[in-house]
């Protein structure tokens, strides 16, 4: 069985409402054909680094996903951003809900400035398109827990038995309102909006992970 790990964060400092929560929800139940054969398991992460770093390999260990995705609030976009990479390093500005604040500028201090994620970025950005929603690849995914989610599970992408494809989403601030998805080119202005994007990428990422397995 193919197993996909979606995940999201809640709230955190500036951001009462993180969209990225209700969509893994969303997804985890969503009902398709291709998603026969399928485990999805949705989890939530508390926007700290201590829960990253404590609840990450934990899910990794108990459900060995093929393919995880990622999505987090980027709160100035305004389109959906496929992560390409994770950057080493770490905000020294900004405390996470915890009230955690990094003391270290990298990430990894003998580690390269960046780790790709292995992920079809292309083909993930052309099925949020088609969906209707504008999608960009990206190489800047910050300096905060979304980056620092990014780095640690594209370290465990490099792991023996390690996961296949990992994707990190970065998504617009919307409101919390479940309503059919548009089918115009325009940025995500609800909840379903984004729901329906994500959708299309799932399956993207599910269809890309059965040709390399």
């Amino acid at each position: 069985m193919l197993k996909v790990l979606l995940t999201g964060f809640g709230p955190f400092p500036g951001a009462p409402f993180n969209p990225t929560g209700p969509l893994v929800k969303a997804l985890a139940r969503l009902r398709h054909p291709a998603f026969a054969g399928v485990r999805r398991v949705g989890h939530v992460f508390p926007t700290s680094y201590a829960a990253v770093d404590r609840e990450l390999p934990a899910l990794i260990a108990r459900e060995r996903p093929t393919v995880i995705l990622m999505f987090g609030l980027a709160t100035r976009a305004r389109h959906l951003r496929i992560e390409t990479c994770a950057r080493n390093v770490l905000s020294r500005a900004h405390k996470d809900a915890a009230g955690h604040l990094p003391t270290d500028k990298l990430i990894a201090a003998d580690g390269p400035a960046t780790l790709a994620l292995p992920s079809p970025a292309r083909r993930l950005v052309a099925a949020a398109r088609a969906a209707g929603v504008p999608a960009a690849a990206s190489s800047n995914a910050g300096d905060y827990l979304c980056n620092y989610l990014c780095w640690r599970a594209s370290e465990a992408a490099q792991a023996p038995r390690g996961p296949r494809l990992v994707a990190f989403i970065h998504v617009p601030p919307v409101r919390p309102i479940v309503l059919p998805p548009s089918r115009l080119r325009r940025p995500p202005a609800t909840l379903g909006d984004l729901i329906g994007a994500a959708e299309a990428i799932v399956l993207a990422a599910v269809a890309h992970a059965r040709g390399i397995r």
